[in-house]
């Protein structure tokens, strides 16, 4: 039996027309119903909006989470089970939600407050760097105060986030091939969302967490685990801390994994592990056609 990783990606992996195919599944338009009563909104007249409302944060966490939910209960439907379970960012909600340490409403609560709460979050910005020195990369970030490492991708593409006096500070002081400022409304992944993570952790304590099925290595600790409480308290600090994601992709072949599974929108994730970790199989699940009959 081939040891499987299925991987969840986070947002920036949104894209128009995502998850329409699937109503033609009967137990996804349950799931698109079961969201519109948590949300108030329609996730696939979002979807569908050609003015892109599908990017912004409010409606990007809940639709991904929603999409990819459905896309993962379907392999489960049809006989697939993964040995291990990690997810970017937003990502992570969906990977607890796979391993049934929540069930789907409450995942989705979840989602909706973190959505409002961060797209509400002003003062702040990310800026995507591709070919850098890290040494001198993390030398500016230690000595620049309001800017941090968000997202540690891979060892050649990493997210900063900070202040924007910090970070342009610190792309003054650093060579760089590419650097590509997100479109997001704050500096997600740092210590400014310290109000908003506060406001979260309340909503989150109250939150019942089951031991996972399945093993999950998480952002901010990427160690598997299948304890409930470790998870959550994990989880709390997720919105603070940085996305620790190369050490995710280096941490599956030493897990045993010999194939991942990304399932959602895109194929961001398989394609830093493809660098990183060039042994393992990879499959993508975005769309009906992609899942196993």
């Amino acid at each position: 039996m081939t040891k499987t990783a299925w991987l969840f990606p986070g947002q920036g992996s949104q894209a128009i027309g995502m998850g329409v195919d699937l109503l033609d599944l009967p137990f996804a338009k349950v799931k698109f119903d079961q969201a519109r009563q948590v949300l108030g909104w329609d996730v696939l007249e979002i979807c569908q909006s050609q003015d892109d409302k599908v990017s912004r944060t409010l409606y990007t966490q809940p639709c991904l989470y929603v999409v990819e939910s459905i896309l993962a209960d379907v392999l489960i439907e049809r006989g697939n089970i993964p040995n291990l379970l990690a997810g970017h960012s937003l990502g992570e909600f969906v990977a607890l939600y796979v391993s049934r340490v929540f069930d789907f409403d409450a995942g989705l609560r979840l989602v909706k407050r973190r959505a409002e709460l961060m797209d509400s979050a002003f003062g702040g910005t990310m800026v995507a760097l591709i070919g850098f020195n890290r040494e001198q990369l993390e030398q500016q970030i230690e000595t620049t105060p309001d800017v941090v490492l968000a997202n540690d991708n891979s060892p050649n593409q990493v997210v900063i986030s900070g202040t924007p006096e910090a970070v342009e500070s610190v792309l003054a002081q650093i060579k760089v091939k590419r650097a590509v400022p997100l479109k997001v409304s704050g500096a997600f992944h740092s210590p400014l969302l310290a109000e908003a993570a506060a406001e979260f952790q309340e909503v989150l304590q109250a939150v019942p967490f089951a031991n996972a099925l399945f093993p999950v290595l998480s952002n901010v600790e990427p160690v598997p685990t299948v304890e409930a409480e470790v998870l959550k308290n994990r989880l709390e600090r997720q919105m603070t801390g940085s996305v620790r994601w190369r050490e995710i992709s280096m941490q599956l072949p030493v897990e045993g994994i010999e194939r991942v599974v990304e399932i959602g929108p895109g194929n961001v994730l398989t394609g830093l592990i493809k660098r990183m970790c060039p042994n393992l199989e990879l499959q993508n699940v975005g769309k009906l056609a992609d899942l196993p009959s």
